[in-house]
């Protein structure tokens, strides 16, 4: 059985940010706090991993990303985002949601 590592960091990381920005609700959060947040798992996540990350999620409808003249990105949720992350509607492949236990 071969297993594809960058595939499985990806998806999680992917999970991961979500998380975070579902504790940042309703507000939101910067790229910097996402990172920090990915960087207690995954020690050597980079900034440009994130917004790689970002890009996808937002063109899935998951999140919104502001892109400020300053270069920071700021990140929310949108209602399929919170969804998703409730277990409200179904998981689509590309994210490493768990499967729901309770």
């Amino acid at each position: 059985m071969n297993i594809d590592h960058a595939r499985v960091r990806r998806e999680g990381l992917r999970w991961l940010i979500l998380l975070a920005l579902n504790n940042a609700r309703p507000v939101g959060a910067y790229e910097s706090v996402v990172l920090a947040t990915a960087q207690g798992m995954y020690l050597d996540a980079t900034q440009v991993e994130i917004r790689n990350e970002l890009g996808y999620l937002e063109e899935r409808e998951l999140l919104k990303l502001k892109k400020e003249p300053s270069g920071r990105w700021f990140a929310s949720l949108t209602r399929f985002g919170i969804d998703l992350v409730e277990y409200s509607i179904e998981c689509e492949p590309g994210i490493g949601r768990p499967a729901k236990y309770w």
